[in-house]
C-alpha cells in the first residue's frame, strides 16, 4: 500500500518521490501566488492584470515538458482512467 501511495506514480513520469514531491511543492507554491494576485485584481481590477493567467500557462509548459520526458512512462501506463479524470 505505501509503494502505491507514495512511489507508483513519480515513477511513472521518470522522477524518485522527493523530485516529485519538490515539483508538486513549486507548482503549489506558484499557484498559491497566482490565486492571491487574482483575487486581489478581483478587488482591484488594474493590479495584477495577467499574472495569474500567465502563471497558468508557464506551469502547463513546465508541467508538459515533464510529461514528454524519454524516462516518463507512455500516457495510458501513468494512472488508471479514473484517475486521471479527476481535477
Amino acid at each position: 500500500m505505501l509503494q502505491r501511495w507514495f512511489l507508483d506514480h513519480p515513477h511513472t513520469i521518470g522522477e524518485s518521490y522527493s523530485e516529485h514531491q519538490r515539483a508538486a511543492f513549486s507548482y503549489s507554491g506558484a499557484l498559491f501566488a497566482a490565486a492571491l494576485a487574482a483575487f486581489i485584481h478581483g478587488l482591484v481590477p488594474c493590479l495584477f492584470e495577467r499574472y495569474a493567467s500567465r502563471t497558468v500557462t508557464r506551469l502547463h509548459q513546465r508541467m508538459s515538458a515533464r510529461l514528454n520526458r524519454p524516462d516518463a512512462a507512455a500516457p495510458d501506463a501513468r494512472e488508471p482512467a479514473r484517475a486521471r479524470s479527476r481535477v
